[in-house]
């Protein structure tokens, strides 16, 4: 998705099941720009799970912004941040106030 969006910002909402991320979803109406994106949450279906957020930082800078953290205190538990060039260690996650969390990848 960062990638795809490049070089606008994405931004999708994570759910879950049993405890592991199983879902990104991109909500109708979401905004990405060049500067930030917007999730609208009065069009979330209430029966998503979300557990946190995903969105792309297309500069690649890995660390969440004052804005993000603004986001993520209104969006779950857990956040993750892509970045370009966007390959397999180009992503963090971060709880909601922006400390570092290591988020094991299940295949």
């Amino acid at each position: 998705m960062g990638r795809g969006s490049h070089p606008r910002e994405f931004a999708a909402l994570l759910s879950a099941e049993s405890g592991i991320i199983s879902d990104i979803y991109q909500i109708p109406g979401s905004i990405g720009g060049e500067a930030s994106a917007q999730v609208p949450f009065e069009m979330v279906p209430l029966n998503l799970n979300i557990v946190g957020s995903a969105h792309s930082h297309p500069n690649g800078v890995l660390r969440p912004s004052d804005a993000d953290i603004r986001f993520f205190s209104v969006s779950g538990s857990r956040h993750i941040i892509v970045g370009d060039p966007y390959g397999p260690d180009d992503w963090r996650c971060f709880y909601p106030d922006g400390t570092p969390v290591t988020l094991e990848v299940v295949p």
